[in-house]
């Protein structure tokens, strides 16, 4: 009889280009300190603690009450990809309006960013993407043996790319570029003449831009501008976005990206063999949630602009923290680097000395190290509890 081999041993060799979410893993240890009585503020997690609207819960009973719990296509209902292509092409004032033929739909936009990623690129391709970033883009072209890039976000331009920067790593091997604006982690939002230089540089050097929209309802400035929007970058640009973040939908799990024509036929077939298609009854919700009352999203925004408010006059009065103003999303991603040496570090520390959960800036790449990611998806108490245990436990904090 032999004895098998370390478990460990079985595993392919791209595991080990895979990164992942720490949030989740905050999470799992905040929720642990909780289950000893012990008080945490979460504000490690991206997701607004906002009940789904009403209208969208009855469109999903609905449909369960009335079977839709079949198969559907591996690119999602017909309905629902000509609510999206309907929406998405009047929010961005798009004319002539996206298609179904254009929309993929997908378990959230992460499993689309995946399917995305494993459509376009091959060993070798140069993925370039925003530092810090969402950890999604790099861990997928890094198992796809892609090169992926980072281009510094600067804090002296309220988290905007630096163009200089940007022009000169992008060349004959870049296949795309990923934009994301508003932004995750730190709340910044790309202005028109931002995205003018990137589409310049998309024609210069013919590469595709991959536009990270799904934050674009949670914006506290009057303005959206996406990159589709600019001359001859419709037949360049994929969007993703989804419904978790404007909709309270996280647990849902419903996103979807518009391509072109290929691009999304070639998408649809990695759905295909991969997730096969999102639930049914799911789909039909998020109809209701583009074509009903969009006062629960201005509500809901409205809400985070206070927190936001809160939050980061708080931090910037705490000795030692600098915080710009985020523009977009709901995170605040203040300075702390004269505090402490190791962010993540400092995070952990928090939430076991302070209970507030966080994540250290490094989590989102090299550019975040000396920085903390707070979601403000808390209410107002547990903002102002979590600054206050801020300020009694940094004294106390020790590099």
């Amino acid at each position: 009889m032999t004895t098998i081999a370390h478990h460990a041993d079985y595993l392919c060799s791209a595991v080990s280009r895979l990164g992942s979410e720490s949030a989740f893993e905050v999470l799992a240890r905040a929720k642990a300190i909780e289950a000893t009585g012990r008080r945490v503020v979460h504000m490690e997690i991206g997701e607004p603690d906002f009940d789904t609207p009403d209208h969208i819960k009855r469109a999903g009973i609905r449909a369960i009450e009335e079977n839709y719990s079949h198969y559907t296509p591996s690119a999602g209902i017909p309905e629902l990809r000509e609510a999206i292509a309907a929406y998405a092409s009047a929010y961005r004032g798009l004319a002539p309006t996206y298609g179904l033929q254009n929309v993929v739909v997908g378990a959230g936009a992460k499993p689309i960013i995946w399917n995305l990623l494993a459509a376009l690129l091959d060993p070798g391709d140069e993925l370039v993407y925003a530092d810090p970033a969402y950890p999604a883009y790099a861990s997928a072209a890094g198992y796809l043996e892609a090169k992926a890039i980072p281009v510094h976000l600067l804090e002296s331009r309220n988290w905007r790319l630096d163009l200089d920067e940007l022009a000169a790593k992008v060349g004959p091997k870049t296949k795309a570029v990923v934009i994301n604006s508003p932004h995750n982690p730190t709340g910044g939002v790309l202005l028109r003449e931002d995205l003018e230089r990137i589409a310049e540089l998309a024609h210069q050097h013919d590469f595709l831009v991959i536009s990270d929209e799904i934050y674009s309802r949670n914006r506290y400035v009057d303005y959206f501008h996406s990159i589709s929007q600019l001359d001859g970058m419709r037949e360049r640009t994929i969007i993703v976005d989804g419904f978790s973040k404007a909709y309270a939908m996280t647990g849902w799990r419903l996103g979807y990206c518009i391509a072109p024509e290929e691009i999304a036929k070639t998408v649809t077939l990695f759905n295909n063999n991969t997730f096969s298609c999102v639930a049914t009854f799911v789909q039909r919700a998020g109809i209701a949630a583009l074509t009903g009352d969009d006062a629960p999203v201005e509500r809901m925004n409205e809400i985070f602009r206070e927190r936001r408010d809160a939050i980061v006059a708080g931090l910037n009065s705490i000795p030692g923290i600098s915080c710009t103003l985020p523009e977009g999303a709901f995170y605040a991603f203040p300075n702390v680097s004269k505090i402490a040496s190791d962010d993540k570090h400092l995070a952990q520390w928090l939430l076991e000395n302070a209970g507030v959960a966080c994540l250290g800036g490094s989590s989102f790449g090299p550019a975040g190290a000396g920085y903390l990611r707070f979601s403000y998806a808390a209410s107002l108490d547990d903002i102002g509890w979590a600054l206050d245990s801020l300020r009694e436990a940094l004294p106390r904090y020790v590099r």
